[in-house]
């Protein structure tokens, strides 16, 4: 599917305003971010120090810990709006016209992962210009054009760009201090302050219902080590314990990988992290485990999707159902904890299916160490999502819902849309009331076994396994929004 094509940007009285007060020397953009699973925004903090680099004043707003603020607005010659996934873009959609409203000389930029795959909707909301891919260059350039009085056209405003970028230190000054944000809980009940950073952009592979794909298409860029050191560095000092690296995939480049967790073992005794990445890598690259471990990796989270082969090879995951078996055996014997995500709910899903799914967790004994949210996940179907390669998948969709930011399917079997829905409504409220993840399972498995209508079995207390760290943040990337986080602005 082709790139969006650029939004072009138009002068307006309004911005001769905002460049008229820009040029009295209040030179200011606002940086916003929606949701970040709970963590401190990398995606904030680099542009940051490209824009002060460049002379701007820069203001934050985090929406997951703050509120839009009509003051922090004054003077703004730009907003600039991170839409880094699913439940942010939702946010992002109900923010735009308070945002637009606080700050209507300024222009609105938005940027990250999803903003390309959602350009028209985003431009009919107000959004000036459209950042996709290595956003950092394009926000100052922007900035710089805004700030002089000009506006790009759409030659020069390509939707994605992903071009080599020559990264910088992040700035994080002007964010909520670290202990705001989610920790980890670990076992024993105490907690780790949590640094988030990235290490890689994209990915090399073409999962088809990742959201990565439509914008990096099999490419990932990497951030150099010693930024991402000096980034953790800085972490460190604010009081961070545990670093947790956003990679969609940590294993894309392990050449890349260990040079970072080696010189981070070496330089921060104590200090421990996590990462994702892929079922396949992780068996590919099952030898660094051990090494991963003495260094300090507390668990890895992996996209394992489904146990069932025919979903697996639809969504082209280069692994298989007994893979799932095979990783969890490895990382167990190398001491790391296992946090598995599930597209639990697929067109192709049977009742089936997904009492096997959950009888695979019961079999491995993850229970404990998978979040309840994992087992109510949909499949997504934004705009451009790489599913529409498969024949005849777009006739199971019904057109695209600009208020989901999706194509809505239903399933063929009535009863696996009514036991999603069971499902997602006690996860919902299960997570909110801060419920056991055990008696969250256990009410799942018993939803599924009345929509098959079968008694269910007795769920043996082995199960439930070792406790694993858990974020305090429960919530996912491909999770609906709840009621309350599309208020919380």
């Amino acid at each position: 599917m082709p790139n969006p094509v650029p939004i072009p940007l138009v002068s307006s009285p309004a911005f001769a305003h905002a460049t008229t007060t820009a040029a009295r020397g209040r030179f200011k953009v606002v940086l916003i971010n929606p949701y970040e699973l709970g963590r401190q925004p990398f995606a904030l903090a680099s542009p940051t120090a490209w824009l002060k680099r460049d002379g701007f004043e820069v203001a934050s707003i985090d929406l997951s810990l703050q509120k839009l603020d009509a003051d922090v607005f004054a003077g703004a010659v730009m907003v600039g709006l991170y839409v880094g996934m699913h439940t942010a873009t939702r946010i992002a959609v109900e923010a735009i016209p308070r945002i637009r409203a606080l700050a209507p000389d300024a222009r609105l930029v938005v940027y990250g992962l999803y903003a390309p795959m959602n350009a028209a909707l985003l431009a009919g909301l107000g959004a000036d210009a459209i950042v996709g891919g290595e956003f950092e260059p394009k926000l100052a350039a922007l900035a710089r054009r805004f700030r002089d009085g000009g506006a790009p056209d759409a030659a020069s405003t390509p939707a994605i760009d992903l071009g080599k970028v020559d990264f910088i230190v992040p700035d994080r000054s002007g964010l909520p201090p670290l202990d705001r944000y989610a920790h980890l809980n670990m076992p024993d009940r105490s907690r780790k302050t949590v640094a988030f950073v990235d290490a890689s952009r994209g990915c090399k592979h073409y999962c088809r219902h990742c959201p990565v794909v439509p914008v990096y298409r099999g490419r990932f860029r990497v951030v150099p080590a010693d930024i991402v050191l000096a980034d953790i560095r800085q972490q460190v000092a604010a009081g961070a314990t545990h670093v947790s690296f956003g990679d969609p995939d940590f294993l894309n480049g392990p050449t890349h990988a260990l040079r970072i967790v080696r010189a981070l073992g070496a330089e921060f005794a104590g200090l421990t992290y996590d990462f994702t990445a892929k079922v396949q890598h992780l068996i590919e690259h099952a030898a660094h485990l051990p090494e991963f471990r003495r260094i300090g990796c507390l668990f890895i989270t992996s996209a394992v999707e489904s146990v069932d082969d025919r979903v697996l090879a639809l969504l082209d995951k280069n692994h298989s159902g007994r893979d799932f078996d095979r990783v969890t055996a490895l990382l167990r014997d190398a001491g790391i904890g296992f946090a598995p995500t599930f597209v639990a709910f697929t067109p192709w899903t049977t009742l089936a299916g997904y009492i096997d799914l959950l009888q695979r967790v019961i079999d491995l004994g993850l229970i404990e160490s998978v979040p309840a949210v994992q087992l109510s996940i949909r499949l997504l179907v934004p705009e451009g999502s790489h599913l529409f390669t498969l024949p005849g998948f777009r006739a199971l969709l019904e057109p695209f819902d600009p208020r989901t930011l999706g194509y809505p399917w239903l399933h063929s079997d009535p009863r696996v849309d009514a036991l999603h829905q069971s499902v997602q409504q006690w996860v919902e409220n299960g997570t909110a009331d801060n419920v056991p993840r055990a008696l969250i399972f256990a009410g799942v498995w018993k939803l599924a076994h009345e929509a098959a209508g079968i008694p269910p079995p007795a769920i043996p207390p082995e199960a439930c396994g070792a406790p694993i760290p858990q974020m305090s943040e429960p919530w996912y990337c491909c999770a609906e929004p709840t009621s309350q986080q599309l208020m919380d602005f």
